[in-house]
């Protein structure tokens, strides 16, 4: 059975909260995935992930450390709003094109809907870091939220995956 929902960890172990994707899918996947879930780690390549979608799929997830002025350690989920090139600023498809690994999933995301592969249902699964200094442990607070994070994560995909398919 192909896969019907991605899971993209998305960050960078070696800068302590930033890490928070990479440990919330390692865990997730661990436990073992629910069926018709596939589980990726993107790291700070976002033009892998835009090569994965590649394959087609109906929902994605997104798990990745954002600053949103939250107190650390607070967990979200968002529907993501994905814009078209088109609605960017000159300044904005400047810095689009000369970043080539698309390390902000926003640019992924924009990529991968100017390529028509973007899945109908986009999520973002994110967590308010407290620091992102070099280092590879998570701060007390993105430890707490990684195990919030695994539930919440559960829940959406078993949800996505059992849903109908859109044609």
């Amino acid at each position: 059975m192909k896969p019907r929902v991605l899971v993209a960890g998305m960050g960078n172990d070696l800068r302590q909260d930033d890490g928070f994707g990479i440990a919330v899918i390692r865990c997730f996947e661990a436990a073992g995935a629910p069926e018709g879930v596939l589980v990726y780690e993107s790291g700070i390549a976002g033009i892998g992930l835009v090569q994965e979608l590649m394959d087609g799929y109906e929902a994605l997830v997104i798990v990745d450390a954002a600053d949103r002025g939250e107190a650390p350690g607070t967990v979200y989920l968002l529907e993501a709003e994905v814009s078209t090139q088109e609605e960017l600023t000159e300044e904005s498809r400047q810095e689009f094109l000369a970043d080539t690994h698309l390390t902000v999933p926003s640019q992924a995301l924009t990529l991968a809907r100017a390529l028509d592969i973007l899945p109908p249902k986009v999520y973002i699964l994110g967590c308010q870091p407290k620091e992102c200094g070099l280092g590879m442990d998570l701060s007390e607070p993105v430890e707490r939220g990684v195990v919030e994070a695994i539930e919440r994560l559960r829940d959406l995909t078993v949800r996505l995956a059992g849903e109908p398919a859109t044609s």
